[in-house]
């Protein structure tokens, strides 16, 4: 069901920190015709944390709106209570979207037996297609292989966004899921090496700023071209890295910012990027071939 790039897309705001909504459908229709090929809303690089039940909904929403069935919509519905999960995928399910990204509980850090209960509570509320998340380092508790073996027997619990870096982990995983898993990579930077060991895609930070490029590096990988894929994944290489130069999605933000692609909008606690990783971002969104110098310059002047 999903392949290839899939943009964790960010929430555009304006300086108010208010959600700037032009903006969000222009970036939709940006990723259409990029290939981007699903869109992730109210995820943690979507500044989730800092949204009112309310506003994800507003986002979801318009971006089934805008999208016009053109590319599907996954909504970002967990939280650290299986009850509040549960209400998040239910609204989430009213608004027409196509499946649902459930990360692991974060800060109460549940044993592997409360995260099998609580993501199979999750599905049976619904009958929408979930997929679970994993990402320890931001949440202080690891999905393991074993347990993801057991949440695959549910019918609605589809795949995996695995975003340890250890690309050791697809190997595991698809011998005990076998072929009825879809498994995504979390990581931009090891996104290679995950489809090569046998994923199916990334659901990426990067495409956010390179979004036709990921699609290409995806292609390539999936389809054997090694030394296409290679080639675009030297590109985006310092790309990855500057992007998390801080947290998620403050670089981003600030890419994009200076691409003329939206305002200098990002709400508290998360700030604007520090001043000295500027130059680090500019330099990787030149090396990427994003932006040319004189593209950055002009954009730079028209924000």
């Amino acid at each position: 069901m999903f392949s290839g790039s899939i943009v964790a897309l960010i929430t555009p705001m304006h300086v108010s920190g208010e959600i700037d909504v032009a903006s969000f459908r222009q970036l939709i229709e940006w990723h259409i015709e990029s290939g981007t090929q699903a869109i992730v809303v109210n995820g943690t690089t979507g500044e989730s944390a800092t949204l009112n039940s309310a506003e994800k909904q507003e986002l979801l929403k318009i971006a089934v709106e805008t999208a016009r069935g053109r590319v599907p919509i996954i909504a970002g519905t967990g939280t650290s209570s299986t009850v509040t999960t549960i209400q998040e995928t239910r609204a989430a399910a009213n608004c027409g979207v196509t499946a649902c990204l459930v990360v692991t509980p974060y800060y109460n850090r549940p044993t592997q037996q409360g995260l099998f209960e609580h993501y199979k509570a999750v599905a049976d509320s619904t009958e929408l297609p979930i997929i679970v998340y994993n990402v320890p380092k931001r949440t202080g508790c690891d999905l393991v292989p074993a347990t993801l073996s057991n949440l695959a027997q549910v019918k609605n619990i589809i795949g995996i966004k695995e975003a340890t870096g250890d690309v050791l982990r697809v190997a595991a995983i698809k011998a005990l899921t076998k072929d009825r898993f879809i498994l995504l990579s979390g990581d931009d930077g090891s996104a290679i090496d995950f489809m090569r060991q046998g994923g199916h895609g990334v659901i990426s930070v990067t495409a956010n700023v390179a979004p036709k490029q990921m699609q290409d590096l995806c292609v390539a990988a999936l389809t054997g071209e090694q030394n296409v894929a290679n080639e675009i994944n030297a590109r985006l290489a310092l790309l990855h890295v500057a992007l998390m130069a801080e947290s998620n999605p403050i670089p981003t933000k600030w890419a994009l910012n200076k691409m003329g692609k939206i305002e200098a909008g990002i709400r508290l606690p998360l700030t604007w990027l520090s001043q000295p990783l500027h130059s680090m971002v500019t330099t990787a969104l030149e090396k990427s071939n994003v932006l040319t110098p004189v593209q950055l310059t002009s954009a730079e002047e028209a924000v």
